[in-house]
């Protein structure tokens, strides 16, 4: 695909998607999201890529929501199709970590957008709300499920019934996001949370991300017994054998994902 509205880079290990909309504030049109799914999809089936970053061009806006004139002529059944809630929900799915750079506004769909990555990291002067109560609509890209089960169910009543927005560290002190930090010093705090997960073994990587996620919303037993299962698979795996022997060799493991 050749895209327009978004930039794919590759830096060493990391795959990186930028929205690059910066005079609509990155805002999320039907062509960004398809742009955003095939990059999702080709840095996903690259051996190459273990982590995948999501941020946004320039610095005021990491993706400012849904492209209002698109949205005002969807129909009853346009809600029932996957798109926007589509795409982000293949984002929670992928096989590898996701982070999101918040490098600016992360309002309605932007807000979403990060919150279906695994890891926020957010620069210290960006804002964050689900504003869509304003239009009369909800946050219909998995708002008001992600966003409760992120910072709790009262805390996203309160965001979600007013529209209020969050600072950066307002966002860190609630759990929305893991760190704020200085515009300046934000691509290497990704860059360094990126490189920390890359040194694990990657199998390990995925069958946890697979665990939790699946276990979220599961009664205990049911959970521990995903979680014993995956457990189960890894015990039998080639990187298990060298990551152990490694520990015992004190030297560093080179874990092959299988």
């Amino acid at each position: 695909m050749a895209y327009q509205n978004i930039l794919v880079e590759l830096e060493e290990q990391i795959g990186i998607i930028k929205l690059n909309r910066p005079e609509v504030r990155n805002a999320l049109d039907a062509q960004t999201l398809t742009e955003i799914s095939y990059a999702l999809e080709t840095l996903e089936n690259d051996e190459g890529v273990g982590v995948i970053v999501i941020t946004g061009a320039g610095e005021k806006s990491f993706a400012a929501g849904a492209d209002i004139r698109q949205l005002r002529e969807k129909q009853p059944l346009d809600a029932l199709i996957p798109g926007m809630s589509g795409v982000y929900r293949r984002i929670e799915n992928c096989n590898k970590v996701t982070i999101a750079a918040i490098n600016g506004f992360a309002l309605g769909g932007g807000c979403e957008l990060a919150m279906a990555c695994d890891i926020r990291i957010a620069a210290d002067h960006a804002k964050f709300g689900l504003p869509e109560l304003n239009l009369s609509i909800i946050p219909g890209a998995g708002g008001t499920q992600r966003l409760a089960r992120i910072i709790g169910k009262g805390r996203a009543l309160d965001m979600i019934l007013t529209g209020d927005m969050l600072t950066a560290k307002q966002a860190e002190e609630i759990g929305l996001v893991s760190r704020s930090v200085p515009m300046e010093e934000l691509w290497q705090t990704v860059k360094a949370k990126a490189e920390k997960i890359q040194a694990k073994g990657p199998f390990a990587v995925r069958m946890a991300k697979l665990v939790i996620n699946h276990g979220f919303d599961a009664n205990m037993d049911t959970a521990l017994m995903i979680e014993k299962l995956a457990q189960a698979v890894l015990f039998g795996s080639q990187d298990k054998k060298e990551g152990t022997q490694a520990f015992l060799d004190k030297r560093q493991a080179h874990f092959k994902g299988m």
